[in-house]
């Protein structure tokens, strides 16, 4: 029956959350951060969780608690904002007059730059992947379409810096590309934002040489798979993995090749504002991350007191 409750409440606290136009993976994050927290409250209380019982300092003891634990600074700040809505949500409800999550103070954490790859990698990668193309056309010639396929979805991502899910997205109109100058429009970046991408020669030559022996399937997605649809995000992630493990580069993934994008704006001097711009960022500190120095700027600082 207590089972029962607690599922009824946390329906209730999800409904409200879509309610809200959450992302999906918000919603699903909120709830599991929330439910750990249940099972803890539990433990430690020797009662269930209602929304009526709980308290600031149990909040704190949770903070805590995680601490002790020695969890990352993101996992224990993302755990508390999950239960500030939570704590939102029983107010609104009237099982308590004021949030007692809301003034928790969060775990200070210094910020790490994002994973990208570094020149050398970068040109691995582009190298693995012309070779990869060289040895289907000679020995696969049917396969040889979807490996150019795959070649294309990495340059692409390489050289825009799109979201997975925008590289899948797209349609055929959605790119232009002529002799000197080319551009994608992104129509369903993150919040339904649109924007326009430039496509640099390199994207320019591949995307033609995609179009030109693209799989002849009835649908207007780009980028298109052996099921006559989209390319799934799926066999993007295998598509980088593959071409990476060639490359003898490990854990790469189409959200690397986008930091590695951004990365190489930052680099060539390209001011924030314009990186933000076209990465889809609403928020120029979202964008700062490129600015904080990989583990590579930081050896070669070091490396200049031997020089």
């Amino acid at each position: 029956m207590i089972g029962d409750k607690k599922m009824d409440m946390l329906k209730e606290f999800e409904a409200s959350l879509i309610e809200q136009d959450k992302a999906t993976l918000t919603v699903q994050g909120y709830l599991a951060d929330v439910g750990l927290f249940m099972r803890w409250f539990a433990l430690k209380n020797g009662e269930s969780l209602n929304p009526e019982n709980w308290t600031s300092a149990d909040v704190r003891a949770y903070r805590q608690a995680l601490l002790d634990k020695t969890a990352k600074p993101q996992t224990i700040n993302r755990r508390l904002a999950a239960l500030v809505s939570f704590g939102n949500w029983t107010v609104e409800q009237e099982y308590h007059l004021f949030n007692p999550a809301l003034h928790i103070r969060s775990v200070a954490s210094t910020p790490l730059s994002p994973k990208w790859l570094e020149k050398r990698e970068k040109a691995a990668l582009l190298r693995a992947m012309e070779r990869d193309l060289q040895v289907a056309r000679k020995r696969y010639p049917r396969l040889w379409i979807l490996r150019l396929r795959d070649a294309a979805m990495v340059t692409v991502l390489l050289n825009t810096g799109l979201r997975v899910g925008e590289l899948c997205a797209l349609r055929l109109l959605d790119v232009q590309i002529s002799e000197r100058k080319g551009k994608v429009i992104v129509r369903s970046g993150k919040g339904g934002k649109q924007r326009v991408v430039p496509l640099n020669g390199q994207a320019r030559q591949m995307l033609s040489q995609w179009l030109l022996h693209r799989l002849p399937v009835d649908t207007d997605a780009l980028f298109v798979g052996q099921r006559n649809g989209a390319v799934s995000a799926r066999s993007v992630q295998r598509a980088v993995g593959r071409l990476a493990q060639a490359a003898g580069l490990d854990e790469v993934t189409p959200h690397i090749l986008r930091h590695t994008f951004a990365k190489s704006l930052i680099d060539q001097g390209v001011s924030i504002e314009k990186v933000a711009a076209l990465l889809g960022h609403s928020d120029l500190n979202t964008t700062r991350i490129y600015i904080t120095p990989g583990e590579k700027d930081l050896e070669e600082a070091v490396s200049k007191l031997s020089s």
